[in-house]
């Protein structure tokens, strides 16, 4: 499952829009606002430690499987450049 980060960021933005609006007319203390606070975070950085899991393991999947033609396009890459340097 491919993790979106997008979608619970704005969840996430949704959900302090709501609580501050519920803070406004009086039927949350700051007490509770905060606690809810913290958990929205939790939830938001865990969502964000597997979108970044989800790329790094993305990254080394496709090192692992595309290794030689990342090495040898990286190589030409710099052939080229040096060649376009010198000239």
């Amino acid at each position: 499952m491919i993790p979106d980060l997008m979608e619970e960021t704005r969840n996430y933005w949704h959900q302090l829009d709501e609580l501050e609006a519920a803070y406004q007319r009086g039927e949350v203390s700051i007490a509770e606002v905060n606690a809810r606070v913290k958990e929205l975070m939790t939830d938001l950085g865990r969502s964000r430690r597997e979108s970044l899991t989800y790329f790094w393991s993305g990254i080394c999947r496709l090192w692992n499987d595309q290794r030689d033609a990342i090495v040898g396009v990286a190589g030409l890459g710099v052939l080229t450049y040096g060649w376009l340097l010198v000239r």
